[in-house]
């Protein structure tokens, strides 16, 4: 039988903290990740676990390392705040059998959760994921005494890898200026500190840890990152960059203070690898991802694989082939030459390393984007709605038939099911404007909250306002 109260999703388990987030609950959830591992991997090899700036981050870390440990697992357990990438790359670096995160990403501040992260350095496989809850609830053999369980620093051998990745010589050299927003999390002052090092001129905002998220929730989009775009203009900066609540996305602005959606950064970065690195490998995006993507691939002969949304698609194609990017549109990307994970920090610093070999502000390689491969524009809003109305809104939407219904009068043309339910549309607007984006719209449920997202694109800000409004009143029942 399923867990009452711990359910993992798409990227580990996550509750409000003292409702279901408690210590009795984040002990069985360790202790059912040391039966799989008791189970499935080395146990010999030990587990690497970490926690981030969340109010009782450092507390539940050290209760889930007691509870492996008892079970006779050795543990090394962060003497600090550690960034999720950083505890992704001690796994592997160190051989441990697997890795712990306590952290709830980018929720808001009363939440807080565990991701598992596999041998290989990244997000558990969805069959490690269905076995470790297999073991919830079970009980587990404990020796006479416990394994050890020692304190450790996991940054500087990750520090050292995303440095040598970037080329830091060329964005010393370009007389650059960044804004740094590392929105109160795991971040804190380490892409501040890296510029500093290189001579290379940055303001840091909210950098110092606060469990309360003061104001925002810890997710690099608007409005949340409204702070950032300020300061960078205030600052006369080239770019800012934020990083999430655990580090592992990335969100920015550009020089102008103007929002760059993820989907940009990524079409930004995947352009200058093509086109500048020539690295081989195919490309992955998620289902609700920009298909500006497959347009430069396109250009570039290179493979594009859609999958299911969450970094687990991206990584289990990573454990499988050659790969040389994959990504999902809440800001994580990751490269296969660095890890199987989604890493902020890293694409922070390879986004300054594009401005820099390009001498080009992050507005302008954004607008010659949209000149060459056409406007592409993206909207999203989450209803926080009950589950009833929310799997009642999927229900509806599976069942329209193309032709037969529309949104913001546009028909149906077609309708995809991978993850949600997506429907491309006939957009009007599309006919009048030179190489312009497929319109599509795009009703997601969340597996583990009362949410529905709703996700679309198309050629103007104007058109995708409308989409979302129409989506809006769609889901509600109207």
């Amino acid at each position: 039988m399923p867990h009452p109260v711990i359910k993992f999703g798409t990227d580990g388990w996550r509750a409000v903290i003292a409702d279901s987030f408690t210590f009795a609950n984040v002990r069985t959830a360790a202790e059912a990740i040391a039966a799989y591992i008791h189970a499935e991997e080395d146990p010999k090899k030990g587990i690497a676990i970490a926690f981030d700036t969340r109010f009782g981050s450092k507390a539940f870390a050290h209760a889930a390392a007691e509870a492996v440990a008892r079970t006779g697992i050795a543990v090394e357990l962060a003497r600090a705040v550690t960034p999720t990438p950083a505890l992704s790359y001690a796994v592997r670096a160190r051989g441990k059998a697997g890795g712990i995160m306590i952290t709830s990403s980018h929720n808001p501040a009363e939440w807080n959760g565990v991701k598992y992260k596999g041998w290989y350095g990244g997000s558990g496989k969805p069959s490690m994921i269905a076995a470790i809850e297999s073991y919830l609830g079970k009980p587990v053999s404990r020796p006479a005494a416990p394994a050890p369980i020692v304190e450790v620093d996991f940054l500087p051998e990750y520090l050292q890898a995303i440095k040598s990745f970037a080329d830091l010589d060329c964005i010393a050299r370009s007389g650059m200026k960044f804004c740094i927003d590392s929105m109160y999390g795991a971040g804190g002052t380490i892409l501040s500190e890296i510029f500093t090092s290189l001579g290379v001129e940055n303001i840091a905002i909210r950098s110092n840890p606060d469990p309360l998220f003061p104001g925002i929730h810890p997710e690099p989009i608007e409005p949340h990152i409204r702070a950032l775009g300020e300061a960078t203009v205030a600052h006369h900066c080239h770019a800012g960059f934020a990083t999430d609540g655990d580090a592992d996305r990335i969100g920015a602005t550009d020089e102008h203070g103007n929002f760059v959606d993820p989907h940009k950064i990524y079409s930004v970065l995947l352009r200058w690898v093509l086109q500048r690195k020539h690295w081989p490998g195919a490309v992955t995006r998620a289902f609700n991802t920009t298909k500006m993507l497959d347009r430069i691939c396109a250009q570039h002969s290179r493979e594009l694989i859609e999958h299911g949304i969450g970094f687990k698609f991206v990584c289990d194609y990573m454990l499988e082939r050659e790969i040389v990017m994959g990504g999902e549109e809440s800001g994580g990307i990751g490269f296969q030459r660095h890890l199987p994970e989604r890493d902020g920090l890293l694409n922070s610093l390879l986004l300054a390393n594009v401005l820099a070999e390009e001498g080009k502000t992050l507005g302008q390689l954004v607008a010659g984007l949209q000149a060459e491969f056409g406007e592409h524009q993206y909207g999203r809003i989450d209803l926080h709605i009950p589950d009833a109305l929310k799997n009642a809104a999927i229900a509806r939407a599976g069942a329209l038939p193309a032709g037969d219904r529309s949104f913001a009068a546009m028909p149906i043309l077609r309708t995809e099911t991978l993850d949600g339910v997506k429907f491309y549309l006939d957009n009007p607007e599309a006919k009048s404007k030179e190489n312009a984006a497929e319109t599509w719209l795009l009703l997601r449920a969340s597996g583990t909250e009362p949410l529905l997202r709703i996700y679309t694109e198309s050629c103007s800000k104007e058109s995708v306002a409308r989409l979302l409004e129409s989506a809006r009143s769609f889901a509600m029942g109207a």
